[in-house]
């Protein structure tokens, strides 16, 4: 095994490593700050966000049908409808678009 691959590996377990021990040592008390507490709040949400949306877009054959579903799945979504009907009309979108400019025959 190549020297260089186990440094690699050590920087990169080591910057892990920091990164979940610091915030345990150096906070030991409370977070009263409004505005820290709503960005710890948020930041789950906003990486689930960044790492999907790229996947939404780019896994049909055509970048139109993904941007499509993605409107459509957000319209649904903002009246009120469940999880089961937003895939389902973002899946049907990707379907219909993809049916009509890359035909089966």
């Amino acid at each position: 095994m190549d020297w260089k691959i186990i440094v690699y590996i050590a920087c990169m377990a080591g910057v892990t490593y920091l990164i979940r021990v610091l915030p345990l040592t150096l906070i030991r008390k409370e977070i009263k700050n409004k505005t820290i507490r709503s960005f710890l709040y948020y930041v789950p949400y906003v990486t689930l966000a960044v790492m999907t949306f790229p996947a939404v877009i780019h896994s049909t054959q055509s970048v139109f049908a993904g941007i499509a579903a993605l409107i459509v799945a957000m319209v649904i979504a903002f009246f009120g409808k469940g999880l089961l009907w937003t895939a389902v009309g973002a899946c049907l979108t990707v379907f219909i678009i993809e049916l009509f400019t890359h035909p089966f025959w």
